[in-house]
């Protein structure tokens, strides 16, 4: 299996990619905005290279429900700092938005990747992204980012989601974006209950049959706390757990806060499934 991102091209046969995590938001989940000063941001970003990120993502504004941004507040946290991390690093660079103006103004700044958390919710994001010959993550969500969703219902959990995703991927091969450059995610806890998140992650390898490289992220998100009791900033063991047990039923990109520790975890899956492979 093959992922291209830019002028890169990764054989994810057995490999795993390490996504670093970079918000230019002062109210994520995660880092509360430690990294919104903007010599604060760019020394995270060199620490993530340093760790060993494949690529990095960034974002403007958070997935949960939160102030208002606007497209032109969002444009202004994210379009400089990819602009800024171009000149820094020879390293593939993504958009974490929904928004089909904000990811052609990051392609034309230096990004490659459009991460979309809404599912392709904007009609013109895939004719963006094709334009531009960038790659797609495609992602699940049961209503829409930024949208409290505490009761979620589906018939069929399993069924629902790959029927979403499959979906999603048609629409960005139709629009122009070969297959090579579609990544699906699950969407954990993006309109499923802690419970809904587990069941997806323990049968990620049903989702192999769609076709298309599998993104996980399940970085310190809340259904690893509600399943081990633990804060946001103490699930560091659950996140490189998951990630683990993600690999192993064939998710090949994994976005991370801990680069560090995610490509120890990828690096020691890789082996195995190379053993694996090789072995008679």
């Amino acid at each position: 299996m093959i992922v291209e991102l830019g002028s890169h091209r990764f054989d994810v046969t057995t490999r795993a990619l390490v996504m670093g995590i970079l918000n230019r938001t002062p109210d994520s989940f995660y880092d509360a905005g430690r990294y919104w000063d903007f010599d604060a941001f760019l020394a995270k970003a060199d620490k993530l290279v340093a760790e060993g990120a494949d690529f990095l993502d960034v974002g403007g504004v958070k997935a949960g429900p939160g102030p208002e941004v606007t497209e032109a507040e969002e444009m202004d946290r994210v379009v400089p700092a990819i602009e800024a991390l171009k000149k820094r690093f020879d390293l593939p660079l993504s958009a974490d938005t929904w928004r089909a103006s904000v990811a052609r103004e990051s392609y034309a700044a230096g990004a490659v990747v459009g991460n979309d958390i809404s599912g392709f919710a904007d009609p013109d994001y895939l004719c963006a992204a094709a334009e531009a010959g960038a790659s797609v993550v495609a992602c699940h969500v049961r209503l829409a980012p930024r949208v409290a969703d505490p009761e979620p219902e589906y018939h069929d959990l399993m069924g629902e989601v790959s029927r979403f995703l499959a979906e999603r991927a048609r629409w960005a091969v139709d629009a122009g974006i070969p297959p090579q450059r579609v990544m699906l995610d699950a969407g954990h806890d993006l309109g499923k209950t802690p419970q809904m998140s587990a069941e997806l992650l323990r049968r990620t390898d049903e989702m192999m049959a769609l076709g298309y490289p599998l993104f996980l992220s399940v970085s310190n998100k809340g259904f690893l706390g509600a399943l081990t009791g633990t804060e946001v900033g103490d699930r560091r063991e659950a996140t490189l757990a998951a990630h683990a047990l993600g690999v192993g039923l064939g998710c090949r990109v994994l976005r991370a806060h801990d680069v560090a520790g995610t490509r120890r975890v990828a690096d020691f899956m890789s082996s195995v499934l190379q053993h694996q492979r090789e072995s008679p």
